[in-house]
């Protein structure tokens, strides 16, 4: 004899809720989605179309001009290389001293620990500014080295708050009391019971310190001078100044030149976003199932 499910029917105002609800989520994620989608189309579409408005949803004129372009530059490699090693080391430095900072503020017995915490978030709202932090750098002696481009940025007030939070609610006191009956220190606690219940807020902490690493290039642009450790946002930012400039010098001599130069540059422009952006999406689909409990979990700042 077959089992028979009972299906729950929905009234009529359910209905009409699920599909208004499943419109606007799919509006949402079209407004969303289509324009990485647009890049993608126009990176390998002839200049003249690009132009001209004429793509849509597929390439037309297929070419790999823009990516001719950018990795023509022996740069390129260099700057792949420099932007690895600082998003490597910066996100493992800067994820440990967060996750240190988070544990600490979450202990109620840490001394201080309310004024601490008044500090850090002060920072969150005030600044000294530009010039005095570029003074504090080079009296430091890290203007035009790779330690500065590694320990800018690698820990902010909000990741601490997110991470102290996280570890309120999900490490209770009773774990702690329970280590220390059985002779467990500080130390002990930390690596064997609170880093392996904290693995969803430390995977979200990597993925927004390695992003906030990989795109930046402000920092470079200030504290480098030496080319050679420039990071990938700045190469790719110098080739598209380089693709501009030669289009403007172009327009004086030969107009048609500088027409086709511009055209050109916009598919530089494409495929320049593509080669920044396609490493650290790849990265995503490894810690999205932690990336939503994690930041649910710590939503809540006290």
């Amino acid at each position: 004899m077959k089992n028979k499910t009972n299906k729950k029917k929905q009234s009529w105002d359910d209905r009409i809720f699920t599909a208004i609800c499943s419109i606007l989520l799919f509006c949402f994620v079209f407004v969303v989605a289509y324009p990485i989608y647009f890049v993608l189309v126009a990176s390998f579409t002839d200049p003249q179309y690009v132009n001209s408005g004429e793509i849509l949803l597929y390439p037309k004129g297929f070419t790999l001009l823009g990516y001719e372009q950018v990795f023509a530059n022996k740069q390129i490699w260099t700057g792949y290389a420099n932007t690895i090693f600082y998003t490597v080391s910066g996100t493992a430095l800067g994820t440990g001293i967060t996750i240190l900072a988070g544990y600490a503020l979450s202990r109620k017995d840490l001394p201080g620990r309310k004024i601490i915490m008044k500090l850090i978030v002060f920072t969150m709202y005030f600044g000294g500014g530009m010039i005095p932090f570029y003074l504090v750098v080079k009296s430091l002696g890290m203007i035009n080295s790779r330690t500065v481009m590694v320990l800018l940025g690698g820990v902010s007030a909000y990741n601490i708050i997110v991470v102290r939070s996280f570890m309120e609610s999900s490490i209770p006191d009773e774990l702690w009391d329970a280590a220390t009956i059985d002779g467990c220190g500080d130390g002990g606690f930390f690596a064997k019971i609170v880093l392996p219940l904290s693995k969803a807020v430390i995977a979200v902490m990597v993925l927004f310190i390695a992003v906030g690493y990989w795109n930046s290039y402000f920092n470079a642009m200030i504290f480098l001078t030496d080319s050679d450790k420039y990071p990938l946002q700045l190469v790719l930012r110098n080739i598209l100044l380089t693709a501009s400039a030669s289009s403007n010098t172009a327009a004086l001599t030969d107009p048609e030149a500088s027409m086709r130069l511009e055209q050109a540059v916009q598919v530089i422009k494409y495929g320049i976003i593509v080669v920044s952006t396609a490493p650290i999406i790849c990265v995503y689909p490894f810690v999205q199932k932690y990336f939503v409990k994690g930041v649910m979990i710590g939503a809540v700042k006290g």
